[in-house]
């Protein structure tokens, strides 16, 4: 009996642990996600040759330890005064996990197509909440800007890119860049000026955050279980109404200055038509130039959430209209 005591007091501590703090049911989350990045990265290892790309690897770009950097550059610049375009890119992982490392080949593979790549790391959630990001982006923007000499960068032809809850905060920041009334609101100077943002590349993001808050009686629980703790953790609030939830959400808040914009999703993602397909026409009603790139609800295989990192046929699709898209918008 005693021992049957202790295992129920220890599952009504563990089940009042996760429902007063996003901490336990985050870290179960980041774990869930770091197995997955790992299996991407060692995907695209086997599936990506080595490029003649040089990494400058952990450029720190702020004072707080995650404010690294890992910046692709072609090897054929190297020994010249040569600059590129500059790709930014955000990795996803739900806000609370993810590695700047995790897609490693891919951004090796896009920065030999003509790109200075620079693949960003952030405080991650619960330790850091929002807006904390968004100041790190801001201060990586700077940064490119103030060593664009030696990173062979040309800081006045920038692209921001992302992937999942790096989609999401690239776009926000490509929102509170071209809007100054939306930038004062979220407490931000930008340090890239708009006319230097020349387009952003969003795969699989999440663009009204609210939409994650609110079960889909299609998924199973653990999905939306999963998603109201993302959110929780990111916000540092429950209140799934709140001013966070409302101003994190780019949908709401992009202008018809926003920029050029590249988005997709995998037609076995659901946050395919909740997200990205409402807010490509968002930005074509706002008369923003936007290349989609959607699949069929029957097209097979289906494709899941970050389906880009998978390099067969659909992968290299989404690969070659990527390298369309900023080709055209950095010339």
């Amino acid at each position: 009996m005693w021992a049957v005591g202790c295992v129920a007091a220890v599952a009504l501590l563990v089940a009042v642990a996760f429902r007063v703090s996003p901490w336990p049911g985050a870290l179960v989350i980041r774990a869930v996600f770091n197995r997955g990045g790992h299996k991407t990265l060692l995907a695209l290892q086997r599936d990506i040759p080595a490029q003649p790309v040089t990494v400058l690897k952990d450029q720190r770009y702020g004072k707080d330890a995650h404010q690294l950097m890992d910046v692709y550059v072609p090897n054929s610049v190297i020994q010249t005064q040569q600059t590129l375009p500059v790709v930014v890119w955000t990795h996803g992982g739900a806000w609370l996990s993810g590695d700047k490392k995790d897609a490693a080949p891919y951004y090796s593979l896009l920065a030999s197509q003509g790109f200075v790549v620079a693949s960003v790391d952030y405080s991650l959630a619960p330790q850091a909440t929002y807006p904390t990001p968004l100041h790190q982006l801001n201060d990586a923007y700077a940064y490119l800007q103030t060593n664009a000499a030696r990173l062979h960068a040309n800081a006045g032809n920038m692209v921001l890119a992302g992937d999942s809850a790096g989609a999401q905060l690239s776009s926000q920041m490509a929102a509170i860049i071209t809007s100054p009334s939306y930038a004062k609101a979220v407490g931000i100077q930008p340090s890239l000026a708009a006319a230097h943002l020349r387009g952003v590349a969003l795969f699989c993001g999440i663009y009204k955050m609210q939409g994650l808050t609110q079960p889909d009686a299609t998924l199973p629980k653990i999905v939306s279980w999963g998603d109201d703790v993302t959110v929780w953790a990111f916000t540092g609030s429950r209140n799934k109404s709140g001013p966070r939830v409302r101003q994190a959400s780019t949908y709401y808040y992009a202008t018809k200055a926003f920029p050029a914009t590249f988005i997709t999703g995998g037609n076995g993602d659901p946050l395919t038509n909740a997200q990205s397909v409402p807010f490509a026409a968002k930005l074509t009603s706002l008369g923003v130039p936007v290349t989609t790139l959607f699949y069929p609800k029957n097209h097979t295989p289906s494709l899941p959430h970050e389906y880009q990192f998978t390099l067969n046929d659909d992968g290299k699709q989404a690969f070659t209209a990527l390298t369309k898209f900023l080709t055209s918008t950095t010339q």
